[in-house]
Order: structure tokens, then sequence, then C-alpha cells
């Protein structure tokens, strides 16, 4: 009646066990994203149990939801439910638009720009994964890793590659979780000492803002209304992720009389959603599915995608630099990605790190704040191409 005998006779069991234990000593003893890697780390423990039937299968798709909950678990069940039909991304969309505080975007303008040139990642692997036999669609759902925004690679997967779901989610949800690893590793090879020193206080000093906002309250009401317009009216298939965005930031913006919709939003509902999507995401690293050829390519493909989004923004950076005369830490460029606010607090760190003076989190957001937009809009452009 235990499981001893088949984790015997299959070892990949053991392995999965193994690297489940990994995960989750990042998560809980060094912190990485612990409300991340926590959630996925131990439905993959689950999921490699023999005979715990929580591990996320392939099934016939033409079940109830009824049949796949008694006939397969509850895990299947919420895999299927809940985000094969895409209904987890947006949601989670709502909750970040709640946390989300547009205003050091909105006061440093010139500084959201990085966050599009981050994208690059996702288009040269894009292009990469083509060359290495999978097709357009694929290609597309493994590129968007590079947004470092697992309910945005989710999304693009549901619409253009289902099949590759659970490694591309597994890719996505664990490069973000280890954003603290990545960011250090990739601005290791691409940054000078005297750029990490680069101080943007100071550099405001030297070079004042010659336009300042005065009210400031207003734009960051009036920003998601009208910029969602305008992104949903070019980019139609960007609207279930950013609309959501911009809903879940209006009402927390519009202050006292939308506070508990804004609560909701941020608390209970963001939650809720985090933990079953978690779950859910780590119940799909079965040793069957994990353990294989294209499930390694695609993870492979996710750290380039990843690496070269971090880079892509630091050298547009340096492009900058050589061409002003007010310079940028081209750490801010490295937090082009959508994991928000992860990739500002790493910079923040590594700058801290160099230089106790060099405070740049409310830069860095600027940046890290437009990654989100720049990689939903990526996404819907890509699905309007190939869907």
């Amino acid at each position: 009646m235990t499981a001893l005998q088949q984790l015997i006779a299959q070892p990949a069991y053991l392995l999965m066990i193994v690297i489940a234990f990994g995960l989750l000593y990042l998560g809980i003893k060094k912190q990485y994203e612990p409300l991340l890697l926590v959630p996925i780390a131990f439905g993959m423990l689950m999921a490699n149990f023999p005979g715990g039937q929580m591990g996320v299968e392939k099934i016939d798709e033409s079940l109830t939801l009824f049949q796949i909950a008694q006939q397969h678990g509850i895990m299947n069940f919420i895999y299927y439910s809940l985000i094969k039909t895409g209904f987890l991304p947006p949601i989670i969309f709502l909750g970040v638009g709640a946390l989300t505080d547009f205003g050091p975007m909105l006061r440093n303008l010139r500084l959201a720009f990085f966050g599009a040139a981050a994208q690059i990642g996702i288009f040269t692997v894009l292009i990469s994964a083509v060359a290495f036999g999978f097709s357009l669609k694929e290609a597309a759902a493994l590129g968007i890793i590079g947004g470092a925004d697992g309910p945005t690679a989710i999304y693009t997967t549901i619409k253009l590659a289902p099949h590759l779901l659970g490694p591309i989610a597994i890719a996505a949800y664990s490069y973000m979780a280890l954003v603290p690893v990545i960011i250090p590793f990739v601005v290791r090879f691409t940054m000078t000492k005297k750029e990490l020193q680069i101080n943007m206080k100071e550099q405001d000093k030297l070079f004042p803002p010659k336009r300042e906002v005065k009210d400031l309250q207003t734009l960051k009401i009036l920003f998601p209304i009208g910029v969602g317009t305008v992104v949903s009216i070019l980019v139609p298939s960007s609207v279930p992720l950013l609309g959501m965005l911009f809903f879940g930031n209006l009402v927390k913006e519009i202050g006292a009389s939308t506070g508990r919709l804004s609560k909701a939003a941020s608390d209970t509902i963001l939650n809720t959603a985090t933990v079953f999507l978690g779950l859910a995401v780590g119940a799909t690293m079965t040793a069957s599915a994990f353990l294989n050829i294209q499930t390694l390519l695609i993870i492979a493909g996710g750290f380039v995608a990843f690496a070269i989004s971090i880079a892509g923004g630091i050298f547009a950076v340096k492009i900058y630099n050589l061409l002003a005369k007010k310079k940028i830490n081209p750490l801010i460029g490295a937090t082009g990605l959508s994991a928000v606010p992860m990739a500002a607090r790493v910079a923040n760190d590594l700058a801290i790190k160099h230089d106790p003076s060099n405070h740049l989190l409310q830069y860095a957001m600027a940046s890290n704040i437009s990654g989100v937009i720049g990689s939903a809009v990526a996404a819907g452009v890509l699905i309007s191409f190939l869907a």
C-alpha cells in the first residue's frame, strides 16, 4: 500500500522529489520569492508521489469538470478549470494592477522606454526557437518567457501552443522566482563598476528635470483610462490582460470610494489566485512531463530569453549614455522585465552594494512597471499575428 516499490522501480520520481526539495530550500531558506516558489515547489512535490493522483495529466478535454475531478483528482480539476481556460492570468493582472503605482514611471517617462528595450529577449528567442525546429506558434510561446511575466506567458501559450503550457509555465515561474539570481549573473558580465556607481539622485541635481508633474494624482487616474483605451484599440488581443491590469490600478487610484474593490483585488483575490496557480503549475512538473528533451529545451530557451531581455535593457541604457549628458545607471535597463517589484528591488540592492547612498528603487520601478505593459503588448501582438 506504500509508494516505496514504485519509487524504487522508477527513480525519476526520486529525482523530481529532490528537485522539489531544492526549490523549497530556495523559497524558504534563501527567500527567493517564497510567494511563488513555495507553492510551485510543493505542488511539484505532491505531483511526484506515486499513487497520489496530484500530478497534472493529459486528459480527454471533452470530459466535464465533475468527471475530471472524479476520475483524475483535484489538481487536474484546478488546472483544467482555472489555468487551461485562461481564467487565472487576467485575475492575477487585476491584483497586480491594484498593487501597482504608476507614479514612478509618470515622473520619469524617459526611463519607461527601457522597459520596451528589455522585450528584445522575446523576439530573439522566437527566431532562435524556429531554427531549433519549433513551429512559429510554439516559438512565440517560448519567447514570451523573456518578458518575465508568468500570467502573460500562460495566457499566450493557451492561445498559441496549449500543448506546451506545462513546461512553459514551469520555466516562466521558476525564472521569475530566480530573478534575484539571474539579474546579478547577467550584470556581472555586462556592466563595469563605474556604471554600477552612477548615482541617479546626483544626476538629477546636476541636470534637474525641465518639467515637473503638477497634479500627479489626477494623472494617475487618467493614465489607466487613457493608455488602456489607446492600447486596446491598437492591440485588441492584449485587452484581457492589460484591461484587468488598468482596472485594478484605477480602483486603487480613485481612493476611498473604491477602496473595498482595491483591497479585495490586491489581497483576497490575488492571494487565492496565486495559491491555486502556484500549486497547479508545480503539479505539471511530473517526471514524465519534465524529464524529456522538449521540456529541457524550453527551460534552456527560457533562461536565454530572460538573460537576453536583461542584457538588452542594460545595453539600451549604455547606448543612451553615449548620446546624453545626464547619465542613467544601466541597472535601470535590467529592470525592464515584468517581474514587479522583484527586478527593481534586486537592482536597488546591487546599486547600494557598490555605493550605500545610491538608492535607485524609484527610478528602477519606472522601467520595471513599463515592462509589465511592454510584455503584455508584445504578447498581444504575437497573438494577433499568429492565433
